[in-house]
C-alpha cells in the first residue's frame, strides 16, 4: 500500500511539472509585439519629447497671441506645450478665446506674472510707455515661470510660424551658452531694409556710450546686436550663471544711472540683455527669425522672400493687427477672431 500511495505521488508530481512547462512554453511563444506593448509604453525612450512654448497675453494685443500660437500649433505634429502668461486681469479672456475657438485642441497652461518683482527696477521713459509694460520682462524671469524643463523656446506676441517649431526647438546651442538669439547682421536680404527707415544693428543704437558704466564694458559700440524676441534657452545654464540675478542688476543700474532707456534702441528690455549675453550666446537660424516688418508702414520685403521665412516678426510699431501695417495678409491668415468681440482689428474700412 505504502508503494502504491509513493507511486501514485510521484505520477501526480510530474502531472503537475508537465502542466507547468506547458503553460511557461505558451506565454514565451506570444508574440513578441504583444509581449513588448507595455515596456513600450512605459519606456521614456519612446514618449515624445514636449516642446515648451513661452509666450505673453498682453491686454489690448491678445489677438497676436492667438495668431501666433495658431500659426505654431497650425505647422507641426510636435508635442508643444504653450505656457501662456499674463496679468491677472487678461487671464480669464485668453482662457476663454482658447476655449471657444479651435484652439481648444492645444495643450496649454497659464501662468499668472506678478508685476511686483519689478518695482524699482524700471525707470520711466515717456518717449516708448508700451516698452515699460511688464509683459515685456517676462523672458527675464523664464526658469522661475516654467519648472520642469531643460529647453524653452521664448517668443514675441507680434509673431507668427510659417515652418515647424521642432526645427527651432531643435537649434544647438554650444556648450556654457545659456540662450540663443538671431543676430541683427546675419541675413544680407534685410540690410536694405534697415538701412532704408534709418534702423540701428549694432550695440550704439542701444547702449548710451557717454556713460562710463557702458564704456567700461569694453564692448565695441560697432558690435552686431542681436534681437531677443525670439530665444532658444537652457534652463540649466541660465540658473548656473544666474541670468536673471544679471539683468536684474542691469535694470536696477538703469534706474540709477539711465544707461539706456532713452537712446535710439529704445526700451529697457532689449539692452540689459544685449549687455549680458554679449560673446556669450549661440545663434538660431537666420530664416527662423525675419523682422523689422513692423518698422515701417511703407516698406516691404519681397513676396518670394517671405514665403520662404519660418518666422516672421512685426517688431516696431505698426503691429499687423493695427493700421497701417504691411504683409497684414500673411498674418491674418492665422487669426481667430474674439469669441467675446472685445479684440478688434483696426483696417482703413473699419
Amino acid at each position: 500500500i505504502l508503494l502504491f500511495v509513493s507511486v501514485n505521488q510521484i505520477l501526480l508530481f510530474l502531472l503537475v511539472l508537465t502542466v507547468c512547462a506547458i503553460l511557461y512554453n505558451k506565454v514565451h511563444q506570444m508574440p513578441s509585439a504583444l509581449k513588448n506593448e507595455t515596456v513600450d509604453l512605459e519606456s521614456p525612450e519612446e514618449m515624445e519629447e514636449e516642446i515648451p512654448v513661452v509666450i505673453c497675453a498682453a491686454a489690448g494685443r491678445m489677438g497676436a497671441t492667438i495668431a501666433a500660437i495658431s500659426s505654431i500649433y497650425s505647422n507641426t505634429e510636435a508635442n508643444v506645450l504653450f505656457y501662456i502668461v499674463g496679468l491677472k486681469t487678461t487671464i480669464p479672456h485668453i482662457r476663454k478665446w482658447i476655449e471657444n475657438s479651435k484652439l481648444k485642441e492645444i495643450k496649454f497652461k497659464v501662468v499668472e506674472f506678478n508685476p511686483m518683482v519689478l518695482k524699482g527696477k524700471i525707470r520711466q521713459d515717456a518717449s516708448r510707455p508700451e516698452l515699460l509694460q511688464p509683459l515685456n520682462f517676462v523672458r527675464f524671469y523664464l526658469p522661475l515661470l516654467i519648472q520642469k524643463h531643460e529647453k524653452v523656446i521664448y517668443l514675441d506676441d507680434d509673431i507668427i510660424v510659417q515652418g515647424d517649431i521642432q526645427e527651432l526647438y531643435d537649434t544647438k546651442l554650444a556648450p556654457g551658452h545659456a540662450a540663443a538669439f538671431s543676430d541683427d547682421c546675419d541675413l544680407p536680404s534685410t540690410h536694405e531694409m534697415v538701412r532704408s527707415v534709418g534702423m540701428q544693428n549694432t550695440y550704439m543704437g542701444f547702449l548710451d556710450y557717454r556713460k562710463q558704466a557702458i564704456r567700461d564694458l569694453g564692448i565695441s559700440p560697432s558690435t552686431c546686436s542681436f534681437n531677443p524676441g525670439v530665444i532658444v534657452a537652457n534652463m540649466t545654464e541660465w540658473k548656473h550663471q544666474r541670468i536673471t540675478k544679471q539683468l536684474e542688476k542691469w535694470m536696477q543700474r538703469n534706474v540709477e544711472e539711465n544707461l539706456y532707456s532713452s537712446t535710439l534702441g529704445g526700451g529697457v528690455a532689449t539692452s540689459p540683455m544685449l549687455i549680458v549675453f554679449h560673446g556669450k550666446y549661440s545663434a538660431i537660424n537666420p530664416m527662423w527669425h525675419i523682422r523689422h516688418l513692423g518698422w515701417s508702414p511703407d516698406t516691404r520685403y519681397s513676396e518670394h522672400f517671405l514665403q520662404e521665412a519660418k518666422l516672421l516678426h512685426w517688431n516696431g510699431r505698426y503691429k499687423p493687427w493695427d493700421y497701417p501695417s504691411v504683409h497684414t495678409d500673411l498674418w491674418e491668415n492665422w487669426f481667430i477672431p474674439d469669441p467675446s468681440g472685445k479684440f478688434k482689428l483696426t483696417r482703413p474700412d473699419s
